[in-house]
């Protein structure tokens, strides 16, 4: 059975999921928030349910996802430069976290922070960096 929805991103706050929310039905793409309500009377177990998740329309996914790709934030290092894949220079990176252990998943602030390139999928550290 082909599915009917298309996950184009989670967000850890329900606040952070309404701009591109907006961008998308100004587009003329419907769009579904799960989880939305479950966080925003719970806002700590937003890890645990992995944040509020956008939906579409599957027939709506490559739109959607072109339209994400124009107005999403991208890693930045801490003197405000995009952050540089060391593998295929894209400058197209976003923070990534394991969270492998029992410990990160209820501390995930201790977690060292890395960063995962969207182009070739490489992660890196951020002294790693180029």
């Amino acid at each position: 059975m082909k599915e009917k929805f298309f996950i184009v991103a989670s967000f850890e706050f329900a606040a952070d999921v309404q701009i591109l929310k907006g961008k998308l039905e100004s587009e003329g793409i419907p769009v579904f928030l799960r989880d939305e309500n479950t966080l925003n009377s719970d806002p700590l177990i937003s890890h645990a349910i992995g944040g509020v998740k956008l939906q579409v329309y599957t027939k709506d996914k490559e739109r959607a996802l072109e339209i994400y790709n124009e107005v999403r934030a991208y890693a930045i290092d801490n003197k405000g430069n995009p952050v540089v894949c060391p593998n295929c220079k894209a400058q197209k990176s976003e923070a990534y976290y394991d969270r492998k252990t029992i410990f990160y998943k209820l501390f995930p602030f201790f977690e060292e922070k890395k960063y995962k390139c969207l182009n070739c999928g490489i992660i890196t550290k951020p002294d790693q960096n180029v």
